[in-house]
């Protein structure tokens, strides 16, 4: 399994602001479906930061998200650990394939892949 990119998640009320302000520093933004917005870099598109109001179909914002090659065996290799999962693996509508961890911080783990 490989890491293919790791994305910063802030909970936020101000999308518009903050486009406009990490705007300056380079990012444009590349996904917005109203409750999330992911910024990236043009150069280097795999530096990436989102805002959302909150998860759409979760019970709980990530403050981290993490895009693996298979997301299937991330998985399992979290469960047989023991780690707590928050949100069981399922496919979303928007075409990626999930599941939420809390790491030993306490902070909560969206793992996915694009389907």
């Amino acid at each position: 399994m490989s890491v293919r990119r790791v994305v910063p998640n802030i909970q936020s009320e101000t999308a518009q602001e903050n486009r406009e302000f990490y705007g300056l520093l380079g990012f444009e933004e590349v996904m917005n479906h109203g409750w999330i917005m992911t910024l990236a870099s043009a150069s280097s598109p795999a530096a990436q930061v989102s805002f959302m109001t909150s998860d759409e179909t979760a019970p709980v914002t990530p403050d981290m998200s993490v895009e693996v090659d298979d997301v299937d065996a991330a998985y399992a290799a979290m469960r047989d650990s023991g780690a707590e999962i928050v949100h069981p693996l399922q496919d979303e509508e928007w075409g990626v394939r999930r599941f939420f961890v809390r790491d030993p911080n306490g902070r909560v783990v969206n793992v996915l892949s694009h389907r």
